[in-house]
């Protein structure tokens, strides 16, 4: 029997509601630390993505209003890449 893979929306979701900033590679190592489950850059990045969506905002109770943004992104400083933050409101 084929194990489940972990609903990786939730788990970014789980990791991001705390509503701290989150880079794709604090997320990969938490997310791999809870699950055992390692997902790329791509996938995670994906994943972020969806936190936009109807389908995510709807099931993890998210303002449904598309006009309001629920993912923050600012550049890393001195640094490569961006962090990412949910933003509930």
């Amino acid at each position: 029997m084929k194990k489940k893979s972990p609903d990786l929306n939730l788990c970014v979701y789980k990791c991001m509601e705390s509503g701290h900033w989150w880079t794709f590679w604090d997320l990969q190592s938490e997310i791999k630390r809870v699950t055992g489950k390692f997902f790329g850059e791509p996938t995670i990045s994906a994943a972020i993505r969806n936190m936009r969506k109807m389908e995510c905002r709807e099931r993890f109770g998210l303002p449904l209003d598309m006009s309001v943004e629920v993912v923050d992104r600012k550049k890393i400083t001195g640094g490569k890449g961006y962090k990412y933050k949910l933003i509930k409101v």
